[in-house]
């Protein structure tokens, strides 16, 4: 076994990577980088009848967004590759043939329709049908069958798998970093299948063999495998290997109730359940979400860093990882509060990285504007905003001017004497040289306090003008930033139309 730590995330290539599964790479990819160690991507697609073209690519691209990459795998081959356990079948088989030598698995000959009629029977029952001790004599398998019946079956290329032999009554003794101690009475675990006669392994053989050859020293997974811990701690035993250290952890739960975050929650409740578009399936990516947001909000989702503080960078993510504080139980998922992290990482960037972003959308409505004034804009407006696609409909009167205004606000703002107040204001305007926010909010006060009128008469419905509705920032900003051409224009257009 290795002394350096190594992990691996090894998801089936059956479809779009969830984030349930993102973090799960997450959580292997930290704890890698706090000890130094390496993380390996190893693509498990043993069950060729579920492989799914372009899944292996949208995994890899996923970790890449999200900046987890692996340290060995597809494509950035190490010395423990190949990476692809079809590319790996050749092996299983040596490994099936040492189990089966030791005693410790045996061929099994039960066609499918014989064991769904055992199951039936059982079922009228009552019962559960398992395939173990109490009931592997009376079957059809090579404990039962002389040895040359055995041979025979094989030579004439008769269907068969290779089961695990569990022995009974043992107390399996297992440990889980996250769980703590368990025993488990062998008796209630059946005789799992480990090879086919396709020459295909299933997942459990080519895991344990796969992670031995790998050097793998910790296995760090998602709940779903707990049930699994026995018989892969009984192979690791079998073949006389020493076993990683495992951890299992939480479920990502609905945002209501119980059960497992899935695809339909989603649906239902208009949320990215995967890291980048998937067919028609939205992806946190294609939906704004920036890849820090998505790291930040999925490590706290089932485990905790013992403090109040929320937002980690991936570097302190990193520096603060242990999987000692991951909680035993299911992480609720809350979409509300990804947004809220993405509101947060977008406070942070700064205008020029914003304004950048923000240039092809505004290229996409036809406006033309240099970055320096975009940059403005965002400075404006960034904080009412949770994605940057939010920013056209908070700022589209900085770019056009309105072309209808809000109903109610017009009803409210615009009395029989506005016209005449906001005509008087043009001129006030008009005559200012310095049109900065600061000299025109000053000059406009002092002629509001001169004229004693109310500020309720002058301001909403000069911002309802200048706006088309009662949005938007400090109303002297917004003045200076379209200039007094635009602004005077504005007024007279939305005196015409209001009167």
């Amino acid at each position: 076994m290795s002394t350096k730590v190594r992990v691996r995330f090894a998801p089936s290539p059956t479809g779009a990577l969830h984030i349930g599964g993102v973090r799960t790479a997450l959580f292997n990819y930290l704890f890698a980088k706090k000890h130094n160690g390496e993380f390996i991507l190893r693509i498990e697609d043993t069950d060729q009848n579920r492989y799914v073209e372009g899944a292996e690519q949208y995994i890899i691209d996923a970790l890449n967004w999200c900046n987890i990459p692996f340290d060995e795998g597809p494509g950035k081959e190490g010395k423990f590759g190949p990476y692809r356990q079809s590319e790996r079948k050749h092996l299983y088989k040596e490994y099936v043939n040492v189990l089966l030598e030791k005693g410790k698995a045996y061929y099994a000959f039960d066609s499918s329709e014989s064991l769904d009629n055992h199951r039936k029977e059982h079922e009228e029952q009552g019962k559960t049908f398992i395939y173990n001790w109490h009931n592997r004599l009376k079957l059809d398998n090579s404990l039962s069958l002389m040895p040359q019946e055995v041979t025979k079956k094989i030579e004439n290329g008769e269907e068969y798998v290779v089961r695990f032999l569990t022995a009974p009554d043992q107390q399996i003794k297992l440990n889980d970093t996250i769980r703590g101690n368990m025993t488990i009475d062998s008796n209630v675990l059946d005789d799992k299948v480990l090879y086919k006669s396709d020459g295909m392994p299933t997942y459990h053989l080519a895991n344990i063999v796969d992670d031995h050859l790998m050097e793998i020293t910790h296995v760090i997974r998602g709940e779903e495998w707990l049930p699994s811990l026995a018989l892969h701690k009984q192979l690791y035993d079998a073949f006389e290997w020493q076993a990683p250290e495992f951890a299992h952890l939480p479920l990502i739960m609905k945002p209501v109730g119980k059960g497992k975050l899935s695809k339909r929650d989603g649906e239902k409740l208009g949320f990215p359940v995967f890291p980048l578009n998937w067919n028609e399936s939205k992806g946190y990516k294609e939906e704004g979400y920036f890849p820090e947001t998505v790291v930040n909000f999925l490590a706290m989702l089932g485990w905790n860093p013992g403090t109040e503080q929320e937002i980690f960078s991936l570097e302190e993510l990193t520096n603060l990882f242990s999987l000692e504080r991951v909680n035993k139980s299911g992480a609720r998922f809350d979409p509300d509060k990804t947004k809220w992290y993405n509101q947060q990482y977008l406070q942070q960037k700064s205008d020029i990285e914003l304004a950048e972003l923000y240039l092809p959308i505004l290229q996409e409505k036809g406006i033309k504007a240099p970055l320096t004034k975009v940059e403005k804009v965002v400075s404006l407006i960034k904080e009412r905003a949770v994605f940057v696609a939010d920013f056209w409909e908070l700022s589209d009167y900085m770019f056009v001017s309105p072309t209808s205004y809000d109903e109610k606000a017009s009803k409210k703002q615009w009395k029989e004497d506005t016209s005449s107040i906001m005509t008087a204001v043009h001129d006030v305007l008009a005559a200012i040289e310095d049109f900065s926010s600061e000299q025109t909010e000053e000059i406009v006060k002092t002629w509001i306090g001169e004229k004693e009128l109310s500020f309720g008469k002058v301001m909403p419905p000069l911002r309802l003008i200048i706006v088309g509705e009662m949005k938007g920032p400090h109303l002297f900003d917004i003045l200076e930033f379209i200039g007094k051409e635009e602004s005077l224009q504005r007024i007279k257009t939305a005196i015409d139309q209001l009167k």
